[in-house]
This record gives C-alpha cells, sequence and structure tokens, in this order.
C-alpha cells in the first residue's frame, strides 16, 4: 500500500452511484426505513434499506457537577439484552425542538441536574453505512440537583452514578461503558484534560 495522496480528501465529491427509487417502508417517531434502489456507471442496480432519523439530531450531554463528577445513568437495552452506563441522551419530540432544548430536558429527565450553561463540543454519524443519525454532544456545567423522571418502562429500576473523569475513563478502557456517544464524549473530555496540563 503506498503512503502517497494524489488528491485531497474531499467528502462533497460527486457521488459514485445515482439514486433510482426510494420507498419509505417502516415510519416511527424517532425514525424511518427506506428501500433503495441505486446504479452504478456501468448500470449495476443494488439495493439498500437506510434508517433516516426523524426531527434531527440525537442529542447526548456530558455533564460535571462541581466538585469535577460526571453523572452517568443505568438502562436497560432492549436489542442488545443487557444493562448500560449512558450520558444523558435522547431524541426530539417533534420537528420543532431544537438540539439545545433536546439537551436541556434530557439532563433533567434522566440524570436529575438542570445546568447553567451547556456548550456544543462534537457532531458525529453514528452509522453513516446504513443511518443518516447524527448525534450532537454537549458539555453541561452550574449543575443543580432536581426530581428525575422514568426513562421508560424497559428500565424500571435506573440509577444515576456519579464517576470522577479518571473513573470514567478506566471503565472505557477496561469495557465497562460500551455506549459509543459516551465513549466518544468521555474521549473529549480526557482529550481537553490532558491540553490543559
Amino acid at each position: 500500500m503506498s503512503d502517497k495522496t494524489y488528491r485531497r480528501f474531499d467528502p462533497w465529491r460527486p457521488a459514485p452511484i445515482r439514486e433510482d427509487t426510494r420507498k419509505k417502508i417502516v415510519e416511527t417517531h424517532y425514525f424511518d426505513v427506506d428501500h433503495v434502489t441505486f446504479s452504478t456507471s456501468d448500470a449495476e442496480q443494488f439495493d439498500r434499506y437506510v434508517l433516516r432519523e426523524r426531527n434531527s439530531d440525537t442529542v447526548g450531554v456530558l455533564a460535571e457537577t462541581d466538585d469535577g463528577r460526571i453523572p452517568l445513568v443505568e438502562q436497560y437495552r432492549i436489542p442488545t439484552h443487557r444493562w448500560t452506563l449512558e450520558i444523558p441522551a435522547g431524541h426530539a419530540k417533534d420537528a420543532s425542538e431544537r438540539p439545545l432544548e433536546v439537551a436541556v430536558r434530557k439532563l433533567r429527565e434522566e440524570a436529575g441536574f438542570e445546568a447553567k450553561e451547556f456548550t456544543q463540543f462534537s457532531r458525529f454519524i453514528n452509522t453513516p453505512s446504513f443511518s443518516t443519525q447524527h448525534t450532537a454532544l454537549f458539555h453541561a456545567t452550574g449543575l443543580t440537583a432536581v426530581a428525575r423522571d422514568v426513562i421508560g418502562p424497559e428500565t424500571p429500576r435506573s440509577a444515576v452514578r456519579l464517576f470522577t473523569p479518571d473513573e470514567a475513563y478506566r471503565m472505557v478502557i477496561n469495557g465497562t461503558i460500551v455506549d459509543a456517544k459516551t465513549i466518544i464524549a468521555l474521549m473529549r473530555l480526557r482529550c481537553g484534560m490532558e491540553e490543559e496540563r
């Protein structure tokens, strides 16, 4: 493999395929699934199923208490049949709810905190091979404890656990934390802390 690059990377250069047909086959409040047919310049056709996010980005909140601890929420995840530790996160209720509003709501509902300040620090594509889902990450500081809501029927006994950044980082490294948005948020926090030292 050569390490030479003959052109600059351009994520918006022309597509090598053409979309021929698209049909929505599943519709939910969070996402739709489309059956899409494509063709290549050689006239070869192929099908794909695309999960299309509705109502803007998914949102995650990396919050820090005044004493430097991070609230992580215990959640039971049905598709993987396991409990996870995650930063508070979720989707817009409808098309009018903006990402910052979702961040404020999810921090309150899931972690039981309100924050004086929110700063968006990252946005990424979750699974670009089959989904349009993006996640926007916010950093929240100036926390005040408030009452939490019930997360949902699949997580009847959810708890919020507070960890130092070092404890959370070790749980990423040892595989205790497996949720991608939480890993990305904690690693970004770790990189920022190292730059400040």
